[in-house]
Order: C-alpha cells, then sequence, then structure tokens
C-alpha cells in the first residue's frame, strides 16, 4: 500500500512483563518499590474530590515544581516536570538533540534511548562499555550532538563517579549532557550530579518517582538543570501539549515529596535487602556487579540464565531477562521485601544446587 511509504517505522521499547495471572506472584522484573507510597499520598487519595477531575491541571505544574525546588535547593525555574522520566528525557531528546552529529550513550543501557533516537530520527552511537560494565570518559571525548548517561546504569546497576560525570560533562561544553538518575537515590550521598547543575549549564539531570518513591502507577518524573534549559523545554512542552500532567499526579507527587522521613525508612529498607540478597546470591554460585541501584544484575557461574528465569517464572517468580548480545547470561532481578527475597533465595537453592 502506497500510504505505508509515509509511515514512522521503529522498533519499539519492550517493557517488563505485567503478568495477567490471577495467582499469587512475586514480582521482581520491573524494577518497582516493594512498599507502598507515603502515607500522606493515601489521606490524599481519601479525601479527595473527583469533582475536580472536571478541571484541566495547572500547565505549569507549579506546586510539584515549587516543592521539588525546595527539597533539592534550586530555584523553580530550574525544575521541569512530566508524564515520568520517560516523558521528560523524551522531550529532552525533541528539545536538545537536534544536530547532524550522533548523539552518545553506552551500549548496555537504558533500551528506550535508540527508541527515541529513531522516533525523532537523531543520529546516535552507542559507546562499549568495558568487560566490567564501567564507562570510560575519554571514549566521550569525540565529536558528538548530545549525550545521556544513566548513573547508575540499567541494567547493570553500575555506579559511576561523580568526578567521571564530571569530567564528560566538563569535556562537551557544546553538547547537552543528560544524566538519567532513575536509581541514583539508592546510592550513597554526594553521588547525584545535582551538585554539578549550578556549575555547568549544559547539564541536564533526570529523575523518576518511579522507583524510590513507589509512585510508577502515576507516571512523575522530572528535570533540573539551569534556567535556560528549562525555559527550552518548556517551550517545546507546550507547543506540543500544555497540559501533560493530570490533577491527581501533581497533588499527590506534591504530597509524597514533603515526607522525607517516610521515604528514607523505605530507601533504607530496600538497600539493607539488596545487601543481604548480594551476600546469599553470592553463596549460590552468583557473580554480579556492585549494585547502588534496587536490582541486582547476576549471572551463575554453571547454571544459564534463560534456564533459570524459566523456571523462576514457572514457580510465578519474575524477574527480567535481557536476550541480547553481552548480557544474554544475566537476570536483572529486582530487590523486594524481605520475604520475597527469601522466597526467591529459596527457589534458587532447589534449583542451582541440583
Amino acid at each position: 500500500m502506497s500510504w505505508e511509504n509515509n509511515v514512522r517505522k521503529v522498533v519499539p521499547y519492550t517493557p517488563g512483563e505485567q503478568p495477567k495471572s490471577q495467582e499469587k506472584i512475586i514480582k521482581l522484573n520491573t524494577n518497582e518499590c516493594p512498599y507502598p507510597p507515603a502515607p500522606g499520598v493515601k489521606k490524599l487519595l481519601e479525601a479527595e474530590s473527583y469533582e475536580d477531575l472536571r478541571l484541566y491541571p495547572a500547565p505549569d505544574a507549579a506546586a510539584l515544581v515549587d516543592v521539588l525546588a525546595e527539597y533539592y535547593g534550586v530555584g523553580s525555574d530550574q525544575v521541569f516536570v512530566g508524564v515520568g522520566s520517560d516523558d521528560v528525557i523524551s522531550m529532552a531528546f525533541l528539545t536538545f538533540f537536534n544536530s547532524d552529529k550522533p548523539i552518545l550513550f553506552p551500549d548496555i543501557t537504558y533500551s528506550f534511548y535508540p527508541v527515541w533516537s529513531d522516533v525523532y530520527k537523531i543520529p546516535y552511537k552507542k559507546v562499549a562499555i568495558d568487560a566490567d560494565f564501567r564507562i570510560n570518559a575519554d571514549d566521550y571525548k569525540q565529536e558528538n550532538g548530545g549525550i545521556i548517561i544513566p548513573n547508575p546504569n540499567a541494567p547493570t546497576g553500575v555506579l559511576e563517579d561523580l568526578s567521571l560525570i564530571e569530567d564528560i560533562v566538563k569535556s562537551n561544553p557544546d553538547s547537552i549532557v543528560m544524566i538519567d538518575e532513575a536509581y541514583i537515590d539508592f546510592a550513597e550521598e554526594g553521588t547525584s550530579a545535582l551538585s554539578l547543575v549550578s556549575k555547568y549549564d549544559n547539564l541536564l539531570v533526570i529523575r523518576t518517582f518511579s522507583k524510590s518513591r513507589a509512585m510508577a502507577g502515576l507516571r512523575i518524573g522530572f528535570a533540573i538543570g539551569n534556567a535556560k534549559l528549562i525555559k527550552f523545554l518548556n517551550d517545546v512542552k507546550y507547543s506540543v501539549n500544555s497540559y501533560t500532567m493530570n490533577r491527581p499526579s501533581l497533588e499527590l507527587g506534591t504530597e509524597a515529596v514533603k515526607d522525607d522521613k517516610y521515604f528514607r525508612q523505605t530507601l533504607a529498607k530496600i538497600v539493607n535487602t539488596r545487601e543481604r540478597m548480594k551476600k546469599e546470591l553470592s553463596a549460590l554460585g552468583f557473580s554480579f556487579p556492585d549494585s547502588k541501584s534496587n536490582f541486582i544484575f547476576a549471572s551463575h557461574a554453571t547454571v544459564p540464565a534463560e534456564d533459570i528465569f524459566k523456571y523462576l517464572r514457572g514457580k510465578n517468580i519474575y524477574v527480567r531477562y535481557f536476550k541480547q548480545e553481552r548480557i544474554d547470561n544475566y537476570l536483572r532481578i529486582t530487590v523486594g521485601t524481605d520475604e520475597e527475597a527469601d522466597a526467591l533465595i529459596g527457589a534458587l537453592k532447589d534449583f542451582v544446587s541440583k
């Protein structure tokens, strides 16, 4: 058919499986938080009037922008919010990556990056990480139309030193460098590139509420950068869709940021479970990079990852398996509750020890 010649054809992103089974499952395949959002979110939900849904949300998302600006110690004109970090990154690609030069990102990374590049017809180049899944800053000191790096990386969980990130940002003054920090809250204090935003006008740091704030179902993401970058982002947003965020997301997201104590307690529980899982997986013959995220990227010494994946799925334990070059013998395992971790470890003991 002739009309097909004008269709924008891309290979879409494949999200983690959302099981439809009615049986009790242990879902460790999409890096969701195993704990509920802050108590204030529930309280607001119970009090919320559905009548407000007839009204458009605030296009400037001011309440959420302001509370994020206060929390992170920046100006409100330095914060941009969107429908999950996927929407924020997509908007940033559309806004900033308009050169004929290729953008750069790691070859093992979040698999949405090449999809957005194809959708927006942005040339790109995958930069190989080393055998230990580490980035070499010198590889990003080449001609480019922009850079995006997740830190910690996905799906490996590897956290690069802030000095390496700064080296890349500093070495590319004519390019926008985006640091995707979806998992940074699970790393140590002082590892975020947010501390560099006041120093470099070409840096955009992107975060999400989906992981550490337990609000994946509401789709809230944000970016922090200098005011000029944020203005450019908003200009594009208002040219595409002024009302990108719904009223419940804005109100509930604002409430979530206010409860820092609960946020810190949730992070601590996940990190503690993660460190325990590392020890138990290691004892079972698994190896993995030292994850600083809410998942572990594990490979067994003798049992193929695909076999383990299928076995666990048969036990209604879902983990993520990527059948792609260099990582096809690894499983990405989300850190769940202690009870879920116990069930996972118990199932693995039964299988890998046979």
